[in-house]
């Protein structure tokens, strides 16, 4: 009773009060009653205590021991590195994301593909392509954008499963273009003849075809008669075109080397390949495009290997970052 009495005392406020730091100041608590052995016993949990929290790995938060002492984890320049380097590389790709796809809803708006007698038709406008790769780009590095730069976790997580799903789709893709080579060759000149078909309706499978045979120097899928498909390249056809060649098939489409020509390639399917050859190009662009992936096998696989990289490096980034950000929340 004498030592609960004694630890309840309430000094008055008339008493006398010392400002000095000695054995009784507050700022070094102490219970009249206990001996120097119970202090070296009490020394000696907390002791044991803390050794037994640190062979844990830091696993028992819920210790009363190491909820009075912790640690404050402070960012270290690394850290902050880490942070800084993946916002601004989700934003700049951000900002690519959204350029790509503003040029794919200017180019169906521009088309009008949403009018109610092209909408029908929509599903196959090459612009998706762009809308879909613009949308997916912008959303996916805002998240990681937004995620670095506010610190937050479930973005964070977000944004890492995404770009390991995209590294592992991508070298599933490469796998089996590996493996389907010959099965690609084929999807190609599907594509190529399906784009011959409609070259006079479709102004962007025509763009795309133009670009092919003039930077290629081909014509054709397989050769130059492959542009009988086309019911005003065929030679049944009533037209100016019947028989012909688009002028992209030409070997010197200006005429007297300024203006350009688009009848000269009319006439092309009835002469023979010596005659044709120097009117027009004989090869197929099947042929052209192996040709060039031959010659540029190099290049294609450094950029391959690079972009590949650039997306391991970034998934690294981001699960240490999430490391750094947890290891904070758990110290505060």
């Amino acid at each position: 009773m004498r030592r609960y009495l004694d630890m309840r005392w309430i000094p008055l406020p008339w008493s006398r009060r010392d400002n000095t730091q000695n054995e009784s100041s507050p700022l070094i608590p102490k219970v009249r009653g206990y001996s120097a052995k119970e202090d070296a016993e009490e020394l000696g949990y907390v002791t044991s205590e803390l050794k037994r929290t640190g062979t844990n790995n830091g696993q028992d938060h819920d210790s009363p021991v190491f909820s009075r002492i912790q640690t404050y984890y402070r960012y270290s320049l690394m850290d902050y590195f880490l942070k800084y380097f993946l916002f601004l590389c989700n934003l700049v790709f951000t900002v690519l994301g959204l350029v790509v796809l503003g040029l794919g809803m200017w180019g169906l708006i521009t088309k009008e593909s949403f009018a109610q007698e092209s909408i029908g038709s929509i599903g196959t406008d090459p612009m998706l392509i762009l809308v879909a790769l613009g949308f997916v780009l912008t959303v996916l590095c805002l998240s990681g954008c937004v995620g670095a730069l506010r610190e937050n976790c479930c973005l964070l997580k977000l944004f890492s499963i995404a770009v390991l799903v995209l590294i592992s789709a991508q070298v599933l893709v490469a796998i089996i273009a590996y493996s389907l080579q010959d099965q690609i060759g084929n999807y190609l000149r599907s594509g190529m003849l399906t784009a011959m078909v409609r070259y006079q309706d479709d102004l962007d499978l025509r763009f795309i075809t133009d670009e092919i045979q003039s930077n290629l120097q081909c014509c054709g899928a397989d050769n130059y008669r492959d542009w009988e498909v086309n019911i005003y390249y065929n030679c049944s056809a009533p037209g100016v075109l019947a028989c012909g060649v688009p002028a992209t098939c030409c070997v010197d489409p200006l005429q007297n080397g300024t203006v350009w020509n688009s009848q000269c390639g009319v006439g092309a399917q009835l002469l023979d390949e010596f005659t044709a050859q120097s009117v027009i190009f004989l090869g197929g662009c099947l042929g052209g495009i192996s040709r060039w992936i031959e010659q540029h096998n190099g290049l294609i696989g450094t950029v391959a290997v690079v972009v590949l990289g650039v997306q391991i490096l970034t998934l690294f980034v981001t699960t240490r970052l999430l490391e750094i950000i947890q290891r904070q929340k758990v110290y505060m």
